[in-house]
């Protein structure tokens, strides 16, 4: 049986990607509500193994579903999907299994983060209320992608809307932590970015030879505590591929 599914200007829709592909979209702007749905969508078409689907993907506020057109056509897939989306209210389902929180210590502004005190001038706070507001928030991964392994994070509190920078930094190191428009990313690779280098950890993301390559699963929450830099050089020598950053699991 069908129930009423909640929709913004005719969200949930489904759009057709190249050959072989579908996508879901639950909003056009990020909303808590909006990567929810994606996330447990995504995670309850994996469950269901529909045929022919090769693979999803997530973005903030959609589900890529990649299939084998030899096998399902385009109108069949839609089918199927729509049928799910009629199931329930995805805007307030559970979020997938397995999920973890991860503390990760972190060092913020100072010579290893450079870029703290323009962001906290920017959100309207001292560098202390800037350091305190980061390091208590409890942000989830809303997705992955960029780069291999790396976050995006969030929601932050409005105050942390603050612009992208108008020209790019030339390098932020592996383990940056930088903010802009009510997010956090946490890069998995040394590269240039337009956004706010505000702290600075010792987690390594992306481990290609690891039996887990990615650290990070869409759905994971993060904590970024406070850690003076002298602390944070220990941590880093000791744990070289975390940086002290420990996981545990998260009940459903």
């Amino acid at each position: 049986m069908s129930v009423p599914i909640p929709s913004s200007e005719g969200f949930p829709l489904i759009r057709t990607v190249g050959l072989h592909g579908l996508l879901v979209t639950f909003s056009d702007t990020l909303t808590e509500a909006a990567n929810r749905a994606t996330l447990a969508f995504r995670g309850a078409v994996d469950e269901r193994a529909l045929p022919a689907v090769l693979e999803t993907s997530t973005s903030l506020a959609s589900v890529f579903v990649r299939f084998d057109t030899s096998d399902v056509g385009h109108e069949q897939m839609r089918g199927l999907l729509q049928q799910m989306l009629d199931e329930r209210d995805w805007y307030s389902a559970d979020l997938p299994e397995g999920r973890r929180l991860w503390r990760v210590p972190t060092v913020y502004g100072g010579g290893l983060a450079p870029q703290l005190a323009e962001a906290a001038d920017l959100a309207g706070l001292s560098e202390t209320k800037a350091v305190e507001s980061l390091s208590n928030a409890r942000v989830r991964v809303l997705t992955i992608g960029f780069a291999p392994g790396q976050p995006y994070l969030g929601p932050l509190g409005e105050e942390w809307n603050i612009p992208r920078q108008s020209e790019l930094t030339p390098m932020v190191p592996a383990g940056a932590l930088v903010v802009a428009i009510s997010q956090l990313v946490l890069f998995s690779s040394a590269t240039p970015t337009g956004w706010r280098h505000v702290g600075q950890t010792g987690i390594r993301l992306f481990q290609p030879d690891a039996a887990r390559p990615f650290a990070l699963n869409p759905g994971d929450e993060m904590e970024f505590p406070s850690v003076s830099e002298a602390e944070f050089r220990r941590l880093t020598e000791a744990d070289p591929n975390f940086g002290g950053a420990i996981a545990t699991e998260l009940s459903a």
